[in-house]
């Protein structure tokens, strides 16, 4: 019992907000009249109504909110730099589309083939990468990263093979997984992911590993000097975020049943730095609260159109320059970030008052990472 009332205490709000995703299509489906599973034409349903679409875009925050997560183990909390993160995430989605669409497979056994293989390489590329390059420090493994991740989307953009800088489309996937016919069934999947992925990241993180991965990132001589292989653990924490990526990648090309070069594009790397700095350089929750909130003011404004001076100008034609803003603001009043600048804030408010529930804090701080 006492256990029951410690997890709810700690994790209830979270419980209560998971609760709440669960119940989220039948809630938009209620409050406007729409059906969650789409409009039925013959034997398919057609994706239409306001419960779907809105699906569609908490799906896309789920996938956003799982690479801006693997993009914070390696940056936020092992403390390694990288600007080539898209290829992880567009390599596995080129594994997967090309099992989908260029072989003979079955496509039940060639979507389980590609994403077995698209996570596996992305692994093995995180791997590779980290072998030849993280004895490079600072700026120097950035750019070689970088570079990576360059020549990767000139290949792809030129290899005829998968129709070069315009991508081709995914004809079919299995009917449970095709969200063009089971929208519902795909937003608990990647629902599914999600949840798996960032409670695996906050378990990483409580264990002794983690502590490692955050002393690395505080100071890795200081690391090296009591005894540990800094080298094997930043391969690890490469590894792991590289395979996060490229599950978020698959997912990514499932919603859109399309692969293109753009998603090796830096947009794929910078928005996950980005929304981790706005969240939280080295929470949890912070690049969750980072993708969702970018995200969704990207889906609420892009169409909004704003008289200026006796003129139109729309939202989607300005958002680099809102986006910029954004940052800009965010960075001036949370200088830690969302989540890490209101745990320092609490911090600072317990120490003024009860020594002892500050030291609890501190620690539960240091459990949940």
């Amino acid at each position: 019992m006492n256990s029951l009332k410690s997890f709810l205490k700690r994790d209830g709000w979270m419980l209560f907000i998971f609760i709440g995703l669960l119940a989220f299509p039948f809630i938009v489906a209620t409050l406007t009249g729409s059906s969650p599973t789409g409009v039925p034409r013959g034997d398919r349903m057609i994706m239409r109504g306001e419960s779907v679409r809105w699906q569609a875009v908490l799906i896309e925050v789920f996938i956003l909110s799982l690479l801006a997560m693997s993009y914070n183990l390696l940056f936020g909390f092992t403390g390694v730099v990288s600007f080539g993160h898209a290829l992880f995430f567009g390599l596995s989605g080129y594994i997967f589309g090309i099992l989908l669409e260029y072989t003979a497979l079955d496509t039940g056994l060639a979507t389980g083939l590609g994403i077995v293989l698209g996570i596996a390489a992305s692994g093995l590329l995180g791997l590779g990468i980290g072998l030849a390059t993280l004895r490079l420090k600072g700026v120097y493994f950035a750019i070689f990263t970088l570079a990576l991740a360059e020549m990767a989307y000139i290949f792809f953009s030129r290899l005829q093979l998968t129709k070069a800088e315009d991508g081709f489309a995914i004809g079919e996937l299995p009917v449970w997984l095709d969200p063009t016919q089971s929208r519902l069934t795909f937003y608990y999947i990647t629902l599914a992911v999600f949840v798996v992925g960032f409670l695996l990241l906050r378990r990483l993180m409580a264990s002794p590993t983690g502590a490692v991965f955050k002393a690395i990132r505080e100071n890795e001589d200081r690391a090296q000097s009591i005894g540990f292989n800094t080298l094997r653990f930043k391969l690890l924490s490469l590894v792991i975020a590289g395979m996060m990526a490229g599950a978020a990648g698959i997912l990514q090309v499932m919603l859109n049943k399309k692969v293109g070069p753009e998603m090796l594009g830096l947009t794929y790397t910078i928005d996950p730095l980005l929304m981790t700095i706005i969240g939280g350089t080295g929470t949890l929750l912070g690049p969750v609260i980072g993708a969702a909130g970018l995200h969704l003011l990207d889906v609420g404004l892009r169409d909004q159109v704003i008289a200026l001076g006796g003129a139109s100008i729309r939202i989607a034609d300005v958002w680099g320059l809102i986006l910029g803003a954004i940052f800009i603001l965010v960075v001036m009043v949370f200088p830690y970030g969302i989540v890490g600048t209101y745990q320092r804030w609490r911090l600072k408010r317990q120490h003024r008052g009860d020594p002892a529930s500050a030291a609890t804090s501190r620690a539960a701080r240091r459990q949940s990472g």
